[in-house]
């Protein structure tokens, strides 16, 4: 009888080493430099969205060096450059063209790989016809900030 305990235990707790993974195939977690790349872009656009460009270049700085130091060369080498011209920004006007291009560099990838669904969404301004990454389902809008907060909406 322990024998058979033993057995039918064994079996559930591997049933549950085999049902993890699975489960989080479907759901794959960000593997790094993604994850960091992302909690940078993040603080970007709330910034922006803020109308504040305090933390900016670091955030943008560590983008860059996150994707240029990456081995697996997760993310395309266009985002270090992306992240460069970012940081260089002197001004709200600047950063938020700035964002545009990093932003639809980490959109496509984001869609390609099928990545973050449920926690980044996708949202669009048609007024400066660009898309960014947020988390949360109300419009943040970076490219007008206070201007136009809300303006846009989700895409995915």
């Amino acid at each position: 009888m322990k024998i058979a305990s033993l057995a039918l235990g064994l079996v559930a707790a591997i049933g549950l080493f085999v049902t993890t993974p699975a489960r989080a195939a479907a759901e794959p977690a960000l593997m790094e430099p993604v994850k960091s790349v992302l909690d940078n872009y993040l603080a970007i656009q709330t910034n922006l969205f803020t109308d504040s460009m305090k933390g900016l270049s670091e955030h943008a700085t560590a983008i860059a060096k996150a994707v240029s130091g990456d081995s697996m060369k997760m993310l395309p080498a266009d985002v270090t450059k992306q992240a460069e011209t970012l940081a260089a920004a002197k001004d709200l006007k600047a950063a938020r063209e700035a964002f545009k291009p990093l932003s639809a560099s980490l959109v496509k990838y984001m869609s390609d790989h099928k990545a973050g669904k449920g926690t980044y969404h996708e949202a669009f301004c048609p007024m400066a016809n660009a898309s960014w990454l947020q988390t949360g389902k109300e419009i943040k809008n970076p490219y007008y900030g206070k201007a136009m907060p809300d303006c846009g909406e989700l895409k995915s």
